[in-house]
């Protein structure tokens, strides 16, 4: 008989802290997004402050652990902080004096780790302490803090109207992305932890269309999954809103959304299934003869696959213009590559000195004030710490891209190399998902042009030599052969694939068509001019 009943058990679980979550969130954010933050973070702690220049209004590190230290004979939770200062200064050797990004041309680098030659710069001095009596003294922050934390606290009279009231933009409503979209459907489905996050790598890797441009092993090497689970994680997502999404090419994205509306054994099923080419409104003789089917039967087939959406996550993608600012610049300084990560627009942060003077009081109707200090001060070096840690990833990545993909920088894309999200990670000792949201959404300057840095990651096509050709490489030749053909009489997938061998290139005449259907090039038969 089933009844209700307590259990405890001991078992071990990874659990994400809020430092770890808001390192993962700022790594996958843009230069744009990532000023958006830090410019939240500026309204709402009052620790942190932007600046440039070290003055009496900074807090430095040193200053804060001395008082710290004194609270932590009564309060044991300061250990994080502490751990968060020692390392730091003991581990990185730098302290946060000024803001995070203080260094002469700290972000600067060439590939091999070094800097540019008059670049390296020791952290500011300290300054000396001025003599000027401090105006801070002269402010009872206490009494400002017990009254802000007074759960009964409210404004008399009109001495401050509408001071925390919302404006008007926070009533307007944001679009909503795809991934937001698909991931408030997961949310309330019942799944296990496994397959939940299989269907979350899936909606991670979906393009702006709503299709996977990968295979279904390409994701389970990414994401370190078993391919059984990466399928399962497909099913759940091609199951959600918009019907069609998580689809891997068209046919696939129009069966759905028939299987969506029960006509798995429909005419129209089997038109797309087996002669999506010839759907386009000029072969309904040949469909009714291929079919055996009635011309009435057809044209209405025809109409049910005209009502189906070939890209069910553009309307998602409807009016959000993603504006392209390089945040990585690479050129060349001689006979060096040289990596720059601009922080132009960013703001610079740093600490506020002036509410130590919470931290000092020994007034233990003060606690409740120290507390909220405290926590704000362990907010402000734990963002700034990640800031960092964010720019020196992106470093680290780049410099892996320049020593791999230096042909192409130099002599364009015929010669960009086969690269590895996983090579990449294994190289720099992070997981592949890091590297991942690395390379996302950002967008390098290069002597080629501008790209996003996932652009660079292309998965390798095997030649009969045992040489690799990279993905973009291989579809940008099958463009060239077709661009040359007669066109009176084109080529076909095998004899692409014939010359794609005299290339070099070993691939099947499947495998050609189906890069000549992402390069949305017709077939053979609608290529045909006839004169």
């Amino acid at each position: 008989m089933l009844s209700p009943r307590l259990q405890l058990k001991i078992a071990q679980k990874q659990i994400l802290t809020p430092s770890l979550v808001q390192m993962v969130t700022l790594l996958q954010l843009n230069r744009l997004e990532l000023r958006e933050l830090i410019e939240q973070e500026l309204t709402e702690n009052p620790v942190l402050e932007e600046g440039l220049a070290i003055d009496d209004a900074e807090m430095t590190a040193q200053e804060l652990q001395v008082l710290l230290e004194k609270e932590r004979q009564t309060e044991p939770s300061d250990q994080s902080i502490l751990e968060a200062l020692r390392g730091d200064q003991d581990g990185d050797g730098e302290s946060f004096q000024g803001s995070s990004m203080d260094a002469v041309d700290g972000d600067t680098v060439y590939p091999d780790g070094s800097y540019p030659e008059g670049a390296e710069a020791a952290s500011p001095s300290e300054p000396e302490a001025s003599k000027e009596p401090d105006p801070f003294e002269e402010i009872d922050f206490g009494e400002f803090f017990n009254e802000y934390l007074d759960p009964g606290f409210r404004t008399a009279g009109l001495e401050r109207p509408d001071a925390d009231s919302p404006t008007f933009e926070a009533f307007l409503s944001s679009p909503v992305r795809l991934s937001d979209h698909l991931q408030q459907q997961l949310s309330i489905e019942v799944l296990n932890d496994a397959l939940r996050d299989a269907a979350e790598a899936v909606i991670g890797n979906l393009d702006e269309n709503g299709y996977l441009r990968m295979t279904l092993e390409e994701l389970a090497d990414s994401e370190q999954i078993p391919l059984s689970l990466a399928e399962q994680g497909l099913r759940v997502v091609q199951l959600l809103e918009p019907s069609g999404v998580a689809a891997r090419d068209l046919k696939e994205c129009l069966l759905l959304q028939l299987a969506d509306r029960a006509e798995e054994d429909s005419l129209a099923w089997r038109m797309v299934e087996e002669h999506l080419e010839l759907l386009d409104g000029r072969h309904a003789k040949e469909l009714c003869r291929l079919l055996k089917a009635q011309p009435a039967d057809v044209t209405s087939a025809l109409a049910l696959i005209r009502t189906l959406d070939p890209m069910p996550g553009s309307r998602f993608a409807a009016n959000q213009a993603q504006p392209v600012e390089p945040e990585i610049f690479i050129f060349k300084d001689g006979d060096q590559w040289v990596i720059q990560v601009s922080d132009d627009g960013i703001p610079q942060l740093r600490l506020n000195r002036g509410y130590r003077h919470l931290l000092e009081r020994n007034d233990q109707n003060d606690k409740e004030v120290r507390n909220y200090v405290k926590d704000r001060y362990q907010s402000a070096l734990q963002l700034i710490k990640n800031i960092e840690q964010r720019k020196q990833t992106i470093l680290r990545v780049c410099q892996c891209v320049v020593e791999r993909q230096g042909e192409f920088l130099e002599r364009g894309l015929d010669y960009l190399r086969p690269m590895m999200i996983k090579d990449i990670a294994e190289e720099i000792g992070v997981h592949p998902s890091t590297v991942s949201r690395t390379v996302s959404n950002k967008y390098c300057h290069t002597p080629q042009g501008t790209f996003e840095l996932r652009f660079f990651f292309t998965e390798a096509v095997q030649g009969a030599g045992g040489n690799s050709t990279s993905l973009l490489a291989v579809k940008r030749l099958v463009k060239k052969i077709i661009d040359e053909e007669d066109p009176a009489k084109p080529l076909t997938d095998e004899q692409i694939m014939e010359r794609l061998r005299g290339e070099g290139v070993d691939v099947t005449r499947r495998t050609v068509a189906k890069y000549r259907e992402d390069l949305k090039i017709p077939s053979t038969h609608q290529r045909r001019v006839r004169s």
